[in-house]
């Protein structure tokens, strides 16, 4: 088991986000989390990046315990891929953004073996021709793939992802998520992404938890969560599993 969430509460003043979240995540998978909107997602993955401190429960990675980790020490081993984020924003170059990945192993300055390090991400992830471009110029696909790279450049063992197919169209989706899943079995890291394509989870996704107002309803293997009984009772909607394609399949009754 490479991280653990035991017990894990978190409010935001009286309103209560997150009550008693526990989940495990092994090397070279992905974990999924759905819900409806506002179940704490969101909440829970800023909690175990440290952005967040919960009010009671542990998180571990590794054994180690999160909230004794200095955050410097939380950036070299978890990398996050936010929602919508704009790299830093200006006339920032892809280069310059996969860079930042190195900067909790930068002392004084930036050093040869750093950018080393970032070409050989770029390299891995065919993106080299890419490397002088702005960021606010490439398409919405491109733009995640980077974020991508960045947290790769940051040599961590899990990769958080709030939504990391937002906003794209249904080819960018599908290249980001195989990208995904070929990145966490090759390099055997962890992979805990929110998605709300609940189709996209029954496809990438090796474990999914599901949850609902705060709590975990469901967890496990995706076939056993994502049912259409689970579904109902979760999001309030009716549907059938259908394996005529060769996969299961979410359809909408």
């Amino acid at each position: 088991m490479l991280l653990s969430a035991d017990k894990v509460y978190f409010s935001y003043g009286q309103d209560r986000v997150l009550n008693g979240i526990c989940l495990t995540a092994q090397c070279s998978e992905i974990l999924g989390i759905v819900g409806p909107n506002g179940s704490g997602k969101t909440t829970f993955l800023k909690c175990i990046n440290k952005i967040l401190t919960p009010s009671q429960g542990n998180i571990l990675l590794e054994g180690d315990l999160i909230s004794s980790m200095p955050r410097i020490e939380v950036a070299k081993r978890i990398g996050y891929v936010p929602q919508n984020s704009n790299g830093n924003g200006g006339q920032i170059t892809v280069f310059e953004v996969v860079l930042m990945g190195r900067r909790p192993h930068i002392n004084w300055s930036i050093g040869q073996s750093d950018e080393n390090k970032v070409w050989a991400v770029l390299r891995s992830m065919n993106m080299e021709h890419l490397a002088s471009r702005r960021f606010d110029e490439l398409s919405s696909g491109q733009r995640q793939k980077v974020l991508i790279s960045r947290a790769l450049a940051q040599e961590a063992k899990v990769i958080l992802l709030d939504e990391p197919t937002s906003n794209l169209d249904i080819r960018h989706q599908l290249e980001v998520m195989e990208m995904l899943r070929s990145l966490v079995r090759e390099k055997s890291l962890v992979a805990i992404a929110v998605v709300h394509d609940l189709d996209l989870a029954l496809k990438y996704c090796d474990k999914v938890v599901m949850m609902k107002d705060g709590v975990v309803f469901a967890s496990g293997n995706k076939n056993d969560v994502l049912t259409p009984e689970n579904i109902e009772t979760v999001y309030g909607v009716k549907v059938a599993i259908d394996n005529s394609y060769g996969r299961p399949h979410i359809v909408v009754l």
